[in-house]
């Protein structure tokens, strides 16, 4: 079984996305270790190129790290204990009842969800979870003469590259509120996602969204430049702390 509707909106910004992509908290990856049943096998599906997978392997023996996108996988770090694969979301490779958690960060809504929701429940073991995450638009901590950054990131977010995303970016958006998830919920600690970044580093984090990169191919230029001109004199030299707010949801098979 394969997904065919799958579209790889990362294909041309993968260095990107491993460069420059937050972290996830050591907090979050603490709590699904616990409630996990076992810490055998987790299956991180559509991992990019290895965020989650990454934060995964310090408590589980064995991580399953796949995705559809071969360059996120040809750009993923490597660690031990983590095994990547090419793999769509509903074929993962893994057999029947071998996994004590799966976790999707920043991915569910591409999927095929039934087909996804199958897969999962095949390859899951009994009293198994299921953790799935997105963090939305990010805001810039401002004071002073920071005043004005969160004015110009909002209106590249809104209306330079906002007809460059996909449809999907709404359920980011809304924390995936309106996405079906048919398991038995869990209540989840609260999370930050919080980095300490200069002007160079949020210019990385920008060139990684897909909707840049289809920018780019739509009108022939790279749109963030323009905006860190804008922004320099306001960002200066220092770090500023840029947070996004993370949901969570988590269920049991």
């Amino acid at each position: 079984m394969t997904n065919s509707t799958f579209t790889d909106h990362f294909a041309q910004v993968a260095a990107h996305y491993a460069s420059h992509r937050p972290t996830y908290p050591p907090a979050l990856f603490s709590w699904l270790a616990e409630q996990a049943p076992a810490r055998r096998l987790a299956w991180d599906c559509a991992t990019g190129t290895g965020q989650a997978a990454l934060g995964l392997a310090e408590y589980f023996e064995q991580v399953w790290a796949t995705d559809a996108s071969r360059s996120q996988i040809e750009a993923a770090a490597p660690c031990p204990g983590v095994q990547y694969h090419t793999a769509p979301s509903d074929c993962s490779g893994l057999p029947d009842h071998a996994a004590d958690l799966v976790t999707v960060a920043q991915a569910l809504h591409w999927f095929d969800l039934d087909r996804f929701y199958a897969e999962v429940r095949r390859v899951m073991q009994p009293g198994g979870l299921l953790a799935v995450w997105t963090y939305g638009v990010f805001r810039v901590e401002e004071g002073g003469t920071a005043a004005g950054i969160q004015t110009l990131l909002d209106r590249f977010y809104y209306e330079t590259v906002g007809d460059c995303w996909p449809p999907e970016r709404r359920h980011v958006e809304n924390g995936y509120a309106d996405l079906v998830f048919p398991f038995r919920e869990l209540a989840p600690p609260p999370c930050a996602m919080a980095v300490d970044w200069n002007l160079e580093d949020l210019a990385g984090y920008l060139r990684s969204w897909s909707a840049v990169s289809r920018y780019r191919e739509r009108y022939g230029s790279d749109p963030v430049p323009l905006l860190t001109a804008q922004l320099a004199p306001l960002w200066g030299e220092d770090r500023r702390r840029v947070v996004w707010p993370l949901s969570i949801k988590a269920g049991r098979l």
